[in-house]
């Protein structure tokens, strides 16, 4: 009896404490990995590689911004990509609902829809953004990058701002 009395109040408490766990990932914040070059300098600056290792950043995502869809232009996101809605993606918001934006490309101005944002990422040269597949819905996005946890030395605050030539209005 001892012994089914044990693993009755572990397995309990192992439940207990993945539920708590997914919750707080699920609705509150969460720890997600940053692959890829797209956002560098803010992420991954010396990143050799595209696959991930020890050295690529890490970042806090909160998701108190998508009770009411309060975003900003400059914040970082994670979103489902478009094309793709097993990959998620992070990128910066440039324009939100009702702004007008300007593709260098073809210099054409365009308004972003109600419920939709531009996102780009800081690095233009090797991004996949709005300006390949248009705005995204506001839906997509999964929460706000805040603040880089890992590699230690890199530990701070996402850093807020505008990269140029993207907004023309």
């Amino acid at each position: 009896m001892g012994f089914r009395s044990l693993v009755w109040k572990t397995a309990k408490n192992y439940l207990t404490f993945g539920l708590i766990g997914i919750t707080v990932s699920d609705r509150y914040a969460s720890i997600v990995p940053v692959l890829g070059h797209s956002m560098s300098p803010t992420f991954n600056p010396h990143s050799s590689t595209s696959m991930g290792s020890l050295t690529d950043d890490y970042v806090l995502v909160e998701k108190f911004c998508l009770e009411k869809y309060k975003f900003s232009q400059g914040d970082v996101v994670i979103f489902c990509s478009p094309s793709d809605h097993k990959r998620r993606n992070i990128k910066r918001i440039t324009g939100l609902p009702g702004d007008w934006i300007r593709t260098p490309s073809t210099y054409d101005a365009s308004k972003i829809p109600e419920g939709h944002c531009w996102v780009e990422g800081d690095n233009s040269a090797s991004s996949f953004d709005s300006r390949s597949y248009g705005p995204i819905p506001l839906g997509l996005i999964q929460g706000r990058a805040t603040h880089i946890i890992w590699p230690p030395q890199r530990i701070g605050k996402v850093d807020k701002r505008i990269p140029q030539g993207g907004l023309a209005f």
